[in-house]
């Protein structure tokens, strides 16, 4: 799968939208259009007044405090959490110990793939190979099994995912993490879209014990705060201090007043606002999926994440026809084609807008 590193074809897109002649609801970027957690705001106002020393370096690894709140939800322990600049760079630490600790170099992918799993493995030297999910989205045990052999570095997994909104059920993560275990490779388990599991589905990886597993999330999603940059790492102990390493090297720290009011946050949010913003995604979803049948498009419904793929007959999901979807209809989607080959033929649609209705109506009447 070619990766472009210069204009990745998200940027490409929201760029073309914003120079557009008309209107256009951006449906490309994953951003949580709500408000964050109070805490959020009044721990940064109090954080303004704190002493000169709270503006120095944090610990490389992530504030103590937050390391130990992680830990406490998660059930490790604390030395195993790695406080990161998102989960985007929890993503890459963990892809860089595979690649520099096991003796393979491919890394196994599910198609469709965020895109940004196999452009962090060529970048890091590794061969991603696309392994085609089922048509609900849902993992194929047996392709995934046969594509895992001694040359293997790891398998990535996101759960809910991106973008089918697919939730893998434990015993089929369970099945991977032996095969892995097999044949001396790591499982990464990219959890951010957690708190979005719609179903109550959704088990965490790190009820199985096992050494080859990494866990990786962030609270961009769920805290509705994609600029704060706080994600983790959890890793197994032996590979936890050389990605400590790594990560000081390339950023020698993440942001303390982020992490700060990060950990505030996640003691005082209430269940109610996770499950109001979960709330909020399922009735965007009925709403969206409704216009769809009204398109007569075929499409995804997401167990978890907030994101719904959909095919138009005739009118497959090139990066030409999303720019004609744009220039046309005002509304700017994603191309199958950047998640890799399976579902080439589709459009993936964000639903963190609060014009989803208003872009359902645009879709029903352009395609109906």
């Amino acid at each position: 799968m070619n990766i472009q590193y210069d204009t990745p074809q998200f940027f490409h897109l929201m760029q073309y939208a914003n120079t557009a002649d008309r209107d256009v609801i951006d449906m490309v970027s994953g951003n949580p259009d709500w408000e964050p957690p109070k805490t959020i705001r009044t721990a940064l106002k109090t954080y303004a007044d704190a002493d000169p020393d709270q503006f120095q370096y944090p610990p490389s690894d992530g504030l103590t405090t937050l390391k130990e709140e992680i830990a406490a939800r998660r059930n490790v322990d604390p030395d195993q959490v790695i406080v990161t600049n998102g989960t985007g760079e929890a993503n890459y630490l963990a892809m860089a110990r595979a690649l520099e600790y096991c003796s393979g170099s491919t890394v196994v992918l599910t198609d469709p793939v965020y895109p940004y799993y196999p452009g962090k493995a060529t970048m890091l030297g590794g061969n991603p190979t696309l392994v085609a999910t089922n048509v609900d989205g849902s993992l194929d045990i047996d392709a995934m099994v046969a594509a895992i052999d001694d040359d293997t570095a790891c398998i990535v997994l996101n759960t809910p995912n991106n973008p089918t909104g697919a939730i893998y059920d434990l015993s089929s993560v369970r099945t991977i993490i032996s095969a892995a275990e097999e044949h001396d490779a790591l499982v990464i388990m990219d959890e951010v879209y957690d708190h979005f599991d719609l179903t109550g589905s959704f088990e965490s990886a790190l009820t199985i014990d096992s050494a080859n597993c990494i866990v990786t999330s962030g609270f961009s999603k769920s805290m509705a705060i994609t600029g704060f940059r706080v994600g983790y790492a959890i890793f197994p102990e032996p590979l936890v201090d050389a990605a400590k390493t790594r990560h000081m090297l390339v950023n020698v720290a993440g942001s303390r007043p982020a992490q700060q009011a990060v950990y505030e946050a996640l003691r005082e949010t209430p269940p109610e606002y996770y499950e109001s913003a979960r709330e909020t995604i399922r009735d965007r979803i009925a709403a969206f999926t409704t216009a769809l049948d009204a398109a007569g498009a075929e499409y995804s419904r997401p167990d978890g994440s907030f994101y719904v793929l959909a095919r138009f007959d005739g009118f497959p999901g090139t990066m030409e026809n999303t720019k004609q979807l744009i220039d046309e209809a005002g509304v700017a989607g994603m191309p199958g084609a950047t998640f890799g080959t399976a579902r080439s033929d589709w459009l993936r649609f964000a639903l963190v807008t609060p014009r989803v209705e208003e872009a359902a109506d645009r879709l029903a009447a352009y395609f109906g």
